[in-house]
């Protein structure tokens, strides 16, 4: 009798301490993956010293030295899942293409960085996010792409039920088709 019930309170005893076990994995995965996703991480602002850096590297007219922090930034920007940093490197390669002499290489990779900064966006459901990266074709020239980020953000804007995400896409939407009107009055391209 008393071995039955040492035996049921040692199992008792692994129970508990399997459970609390399990239980703070779960809490430090937790944890873990909003820390990631939480502004003001260093992987959410990492890419930002870097492009300073490309900054201050193109006041000085050091392509060689802009194009270095470029790459960290970049590599930050992919690190921190975010779809801002993505967004701000694209921009940053822009101006690095127009300074250094290779601004159509340079719009191909910003080109690059607005499409992942697009698919994190969409995948964080901000509004915000496809509609910024929309400008940024818009500035490409890219219709084709504008019209499928303004499908996604009125794809997200629905899900996340918000009217004034609606609304900022109504806005968006509006001031893109005058845009595209004004720079084809007969509207004969597609």
């Amino acid at each position: 009798m008393k071995e039955t019930r040492s035996v049921g309170t040692y199992t008792s005893l692994v129970l508990a301490v399997t459970s609390v076990t399990t239980l703070m994995v779960v809490v430090g995965l937790t944890m873990d993956l909003f820390a990631d996703h939480a502004l003001g991480t260093q992987a959410q602002i990492a890419w930002s010293a870097h492009l300073q850096q490309v900054d201050a590297a193109l006041a000085r007219n050091d392509v060689r030295a802009a194009e270095s922090a470029w790459r960290e930034a970049h590599a930050a920007a992919l690190k921190s899942r975010h779809w801002e940093g993505p967004v701000a490197v694209g921009d940053a390669h822009r101006r690095l293409g127009d300074v250094g002499g290779f601004r159509q290489a340079a719009r191909a990779k910003a080109r690059q960085s607005y499409l992942i900064a697009l698919f994190r966006a969409r995948g964080e459901g901000s509004v915000e996010g496809v509609l910024r990266v929309a400008e940024r074709f818009a500035e490409l020239g890219d219709r084709k792409v504008v019209e499928q980020c303004i499908r996604v953000a009125r794809t997200v804007a629905a899900q996340e039920k918000d009217p004034l995400a609606q609304q900022s896409v109504r806005v968006f939407t509006e001031r893109w088709e005058a845009r595209a009107l004004e720079a084809d009055p007969q509207n004969l391209t597609p």
